[in-house]
């Protein structure tokens, strides 16, 4: 049973309040105008037919999907991956002054992309390198005025990569490949594999599929499989000793000196730069051609596509063979059938001309007997 609730006692200071001096207002009728933003969004729940709760649900989102889009920093961009590439002692140490001999795409955390990085990412990785290594941020830190030399080099490596004609330049002597052309198998790396196919497509697939990013025309047939049809395989080649290429040497072509305001070292140095690119695109097109050679001399679909067109052409050969003896078989049995049927003929015409003589004989007999038979009795009669 509950226990019964006792109030205590009232305080003896305790007086009744006295009733209010002033008078309650009269009720006045005032017109509410429909504003703000209670009632906007009482008008949306109304025409979306939306509660309260999936009302501040579809609120929510929108603030989310609006902060993504708008966020400062690095906020909404830190989803493309880009930018968050470690960075190596010799790489923070790189001297601006020799730019040309960075890899800008390690410069700005690129490097696991390189030329298939698209423009928003290569912005997206310099705002992070900046934010990084902005020397107002380093000042801060190491007291130091001085420090800006990587940050340089990040905003070169943007210049470049930003700049069409300048990036298309950078990589066609990217230093990373580079370092691939120069590994790339040799005829020598084959020797004992020809029965393993699949040895030849994994190391020639991966160097054509690099080769194929400097050519004009697209798309670009790659190295295929054993199984390719003739036709492929013809179509490949054809296409790879046709090969145009838009690379060039531009990038590495010598500075004129600092301070020289000379026009003769201006020109000499400009046409030795021509020469040097010419030499230097004559060489990658020998280079390239004698990678096709090669790859056209290993290439165990050349072999499967003789083998076969030999082995058609002998069962041609045979099944020809066996075609003309089965039609002299036919002819000799066609004019033995004919020699036999002449004979008949002739025996049967020999025999009817026998029957016709005998009977022309017998009738010649006939009559020789009735003229005899009519001869006597006309003597008789005169006898008489």
């Amino acid at each position: 049973m509950a226990t019964p609730t006792v109030l205590p006692a009232l305080p003896q200071n305790w007086h009744e309040p006295t009733s209010p001096a002033r008078s309650i207002s009269p009720v006045v009728h005032r017109q509410l105008l429909p504003a703000g933003p209670a009632y906007l969004a009482h008008v949306r729940r109304e025409i979306n037919k939306l509660s309260f709760e999936e009302y501040d649900q579809q609120v929510e989102e929108e603030q989310k999907r609006l902060d993504a889009l708008q966020a400062d920093g690095l906020n909404g961009e830190d989803d493309l991956g880009v930018g968050d590439e470690e960075e190596s002692p010799e790489l923070l140490l790189l001297d601006p002054k020799e730019w040309k001999k960075q890899d800008h795409y390690q410069v700005l955390g690129l490097s696991h992309l390189r030329y298939k990085a698209t423009s928003e990412q290569i912005k997206i990785a310099h705002r992070k390198k900046v934010l990084k290594h902005h020397p107002d941020k380093k000042a801060g830190i190491s007291n130091s005025t001085n420090d800006d030399a990587f940050f340089k080099c990040i905003q070169k490596a943007f210049e470049v990569l930003t700049h069409p004609e300048k990036r298309r330049q950078f990589d066609s002597v990217d230093p990373y490949y580079l370092a691939l052309e120069e590994d790339t198998p040799t005829a020598s790396d084959f020797k004992g594999k020809d029965k393993d196919h699949g040895f030849f497509f994994k190391m020639m697939g991966p160097v054509f599929e690099m080769e194929a990013r400097f050519s004009k025309r697209t798309p670009v047939p790659m190295l295929g499989a054993y199984g390719d049809s003739k036709e492929t395989v013809e179509a490949f080649y054809d296409f790879w000793y046709n090969f145009d290429s838009w690379r060039s040497f531009e990038y590495l072509d010598k500075e004129v000196n600092e301070g020289s305001d000379s026009r003769d070292d201006k020109r000499y140095t400009e046409k030795k730069n021509k020469s040097e690119r010419a030499r230097r695109k004559k060489e990658d097109t020998v280079r390239l051609r004698s990678l096709v050679d090669m790859t056209l001399g290993l290439d165990p679909r050349i072999k499967r596509i003789k083998q076969e067109e030999k082995e058609a052409r002998e069962a041609k050969k045979k099944s020809k063979a066996g075609n003309t003896a089965a039609e002299l078989k036919a002819k000799a049995e066609e004019e033995k059938r004919r020699a036999e049927e002449e004979a008949k003929r002739k025996e049967e015409e020999e025999k009817t001309a026998r029957a016709e003589a005998k009977k022309a004989k017998a009738a010649a007999a006939n009559a020789a007997k009735k003229a005899r038979r009519a001869q006597r009795a006309a003597e008789a009669g005169e006898g008489s």
